[in-house]
């Protein structure tokens, strides 16, 4: 199954007022079509009155066998209150870092030396 379709159905449990998965794999050092870093936005009442360290486990505890296969999950929550303030727009959510390169990296380290 595509895992960013996995990861929106499990999502819905949370009866987001917004969510948005993003396959982000392309920007970072692996093959065509790797499914292995993702950026999760959602926004749900179910927040409300929870710390972000909670509202992760939330996240985390419905994709547990997900977890097992991604590389990276990048988590946006928010109440719908936090979303309103922000301008209920996507652009919420920042922008995730440029990948480094990974062992492309350590290639370069090693040369320099």
């Amino acid at each position: 199954m595509n895992m960013q379709v996995a990861i929106e159905d499990k999502l819905r449990a949370l009866a987001p007022a917004f969510l948005r998965v993003e396959n982000e794999s392309h920007r970072h050092n692996v093959p065509p079509g790797a499914q292995s870093h993702f950026k999760v936005t959602v926004v749900s009442a179910q927040f409300g009155g929870r710390r972000l360290l909670a509202r992760h486990r939330m996240v985390n505890d419905l994709l547990t066998r997900e977890l097992g296969e991604l590389h990276a999950l990048a988590l946006h929550t928010l109440t719908p209150e936090e979303w309103a303030a922000r301008g209920e727009s996507p652009a919420a959510a920042p922008e995730s870092p440029p990948c480094l390169g990974g062992s492309k990296v350590d290639k370069r380290d090693t040369q320099s030396q």
